[in-house]
């Protein structure tokens, strides 16, 4: 098949959440605390939805199950999970687990190592990454005592920055920050600490501080990213990261640019600008929140216009 698959997102209801979903990318959203853009996935709680062409209407789950030639992937179920977050409050402080932790105790679910790309901040915007304690006993001790200033390491970010969050890393997006991220196609969340709010029933929110101890990288480790840039006519290609997990790139497009073909498929997101993709025999318009698969095989292309793109494999 040599046409790209746009695919229709699902939004997901947060406590934290705002409009901005609407404000920036023009989508309708289903209430004012739209927290979550879930746009690129096949996870059971959310799947993306093929928006026309041959295959429209066709749950991406089924898709990758049905139609394995569109992706040449050795992965029995489809690994990644692209979503935008609109953290108009602060997340909750958490942590996740590895493959390893998460198949032997949620139900074979995938780990969760993600990574994020700002696509906005307010101004003083942070997040939280990473933590002082030095041993288990000391992050267990410094939780209980509620020792949060003390244990957190709280980085300030702008648009356009980039973080790797392997699973282990305590971590939080902070209040007026709008997130492109790359994970894996996980579900799994452990709560830290949640600034004692309360759900729509009067509830504090589940905490889950066993399971958070257990699978928390201690002492903390950080991982140097070096960004890769090339430049060629009508692109910038910066790499962002390149692991067993994904590999995550921005495409900075002004003008025309020829890009050759992958083996597998490739997830791409239009996070600002406009224009086209344009095949042999055939051309496709771009707008900024459009989201698509480029499907394995899918031959040489052009983009024309002035983007900004969030591409993604395997």
């Amino acid at each position: 098949m040599n046409e790209p698959i746009f695919l229709q997102s699902v939004f997901q209801e947060r406590i934290w959440g705002g409009t901005k979903l609407s404000d920036l990318f023009g989508y309708a959203i289903p209430s004012e605390h739209t927290g979550e853009c879930w746009a690129i996935s096949a996870h059971p709680n959310g799947q993306s939805v093929v928006k026309d062409g041959p295959y429209q209407g066709m749950a991406l789950g089924q898709l990758w199950a049905s139609h394995p030639e569109l992706f040449h992937s050795e992965s029995p179920v489809f690994p990644l999970l692209i979503k935008l977050l609109d953290a108009s409050d602060d997340l909750s402080v958490q942590v996740h687990p590895d493959d390893v932790y998460a198949g032997e105790h949620e139900q074979g679910e995938l780990g969760k190592t993600e990574c994020w790309y700002i696509v906005d901040a307010e101004p003083g915007a942070s997040i939280i990454y990473g933590h002082e304690a030095s041993s288990k006993e000391e992050l267990a001790r410094m939780i209980q005592d509620g020792q949060w200033d003390a244990l957190l390491t709280r980085i300030p970010v702008k648009p356009g920055d980039f973080f790797y969050v392997p699973s282990g890393t305590i971590h939080a997006l902070g209040r007026g920050i709008v997130v492109l991220e790359t994970q894996q196609s996980s579900d799994t969340t452990y709560r830290v600490y949640d600034y004692d709010r309360r759900d729509k029933d009067g509830n504090l929110r589940e905490l889950h501080l066993e399971k958070a101890i257990d699978v928390s990288t201690v002492p903390q480790a950080y991982e140097p990213i070096a960004y890769e840039t090339q430049t060629r006519e009508g692109i910038t290609i910066t790499s962002f990261v390149s692991n067993a997990f994904f590999t995550v790139e921005k495409w900075d497009v002004s003008g025309r640019a020829q890009l050759a073909a992958r083996e597998r498929y490739t997830l791409v997101s239009v996070i600002a600008g406009a224009g086209s993709l344009r095949i042999q025999g055939g051309e496709y318009t771009l707008r900024k929140g459009d989201h698509l698969i480029l499907p394995a095989g899918f031959g040489s292309f052009e983009l024309d216009g002035e983007l900004t793109l969030i591409t993604s494999h395997e």
